[in-house]
């Protein structure tokens, strides 16, 4: 009799397009066009019917930009009827009141949309389209008027990381969840661009102010999973109140829109476990030898700025897509908060 661990993805994470009407200079992705042979809705429906058989708790349909994908409000409609959370993540450029009235009817988990600038100048830059500071604007407010439950989520990098306070108080009492992110080196997004260490934990800093100073009902905001881990200062800014390592092929699936399936979008192709157009999804995921960096995990695997970390165990060396796309290889992220407060401490920045 087997004793292997089974797993249950909590989350799924699918690309239902690479297709995008923006220009986004952070995405890792290069979204634009679409990928070659993307999924059609038959192949779409089979793989929402293997997620509910692996009790897959909840579904984000994302792009590039998923209201672009034809038949995407068929797809979402799939997901609930299925008895699964359907989250949408969209960048509101275009929003059509046929478009709102399918949100509307869907009833969704979440819907997802990015503010990367207080002013349109920061913004519009950042997305590559002038006019999409406003178009995102127009969506909030659409989305709150139609009482949808929504979320901002705000990528940052140097370009907008000094506009996080006129971020802040443009949601303060507006009833919006704010998941703040960083920018990775990967796809468009160039390194030059991303925080330095110090920039990084001052976010940690921000972050944390603001959940002291403010109630969830105020100001409800979380650091996704990039960020800080086991700070003797900070508290945890995720939701979850300890980081307990990456969940990718643990409890978090992705797939891209050619069925590629993949732990998280963020990772390489070299990650890819396989296709559901050659092997069922839930073949893919169930199989014994896949998503073995995270599955078959020891501290053994753990990168030179991680080896000897007393939290290396259950840490699993920070945020997986973090790490490659920083250090080219697993379990070695470099923006740590507990790292980071050592080498201040040597440089005697911190007591």
């Amino acid at each position: 009799m087997s004793t292997a661990r089974r797993y249950t993805p909590q989350q799924v994470v699918w690309e239902l397009t690479l297709q995008c009407n923006l220009h986004c200079i952070h995405c890792g992705s290069s979204a634009g066009n679409p990928r070659p042979h993307e999924l059609t809705l038959q192949e779409s429906f089979q793989v929402v019917k293997d997620l509910a058989a692996l009790h897959t708790d909840g579904v984000c349909l994302m792009g590039g930009e998923p209201f672009l994908r034809k038949g995407w409000h068929r797809i979402a409609q799939a997901v609930n009827d299925a008895g699964m959370k359907l989250l949408i993540i969209s960048n509101g450029y275009t929003v059509t009141p046929d478009t709102l009235s399918k949100l509307i009817a869907l009833e969704p988990y979440a819907v997802s949309t990015s503010l990367d600038g207080a002013t349109p100048s920061t913004h519009d830059h950042i997305r590559g389209v002038r006019g999409s500071h406003q178009k995102v604007l127009d969506f909030i407010s659409r989305l709150t008027t139609a009482g949808l439950p929504a979320t901002v989520i705000t990528t940052v990098n140097k370009l907008n990381f000094k506009e996080l306070p006129a971020i802040k108080d443009f949601l303060l009492d507006k009833h919006i969840a704010w998941q703040v992110q960083t920018a990775t080196p990967k796809g468009r997004f160039t390194k030059n661009l991303a925080l330095s260490k110090e920039e990084f934990y001052a976010l940690g800093l921000f972050l944390a102010a603001q959940r002291k100073h403010y109630t969830k009902e105020k100001l409800p905001v979380i650091g996704a999973h990039c960020l800080g881990y086991h700070s003797r200062y900070l508290p945890g800014l995720g939701l979850s109140p300890r980081w307990t390592g990456c969940q990718a092929g643990l409890s978090i699936m992705s797939i891209k829109s050619n069925g590629d399936v993949i732990g998280c979008l963020s990772a390489p192709a070299t990650y890819i476990e396989g296709n559901v157009r050659e092997k069922r999804i839930t073949d893919i995921w169930n199989d014994p030898e896949a998503f073995a960096y995270n599955r078959k995990f020891s501290q053994n695997n753990l990168g030179k700025n991680c080896k000897g970390c007393a939290f290396g165990g259950t840490c699993k060396g920070g945020c997986m897509g973090m790490s490659v796309a920083f250090t080219t290889t697993p379990h070695n992220d470099p923006y740590c908060f507990h790292s980071i407060e050592d080498e201040f401490r040597d440089k005697g920045l911190m007591a």
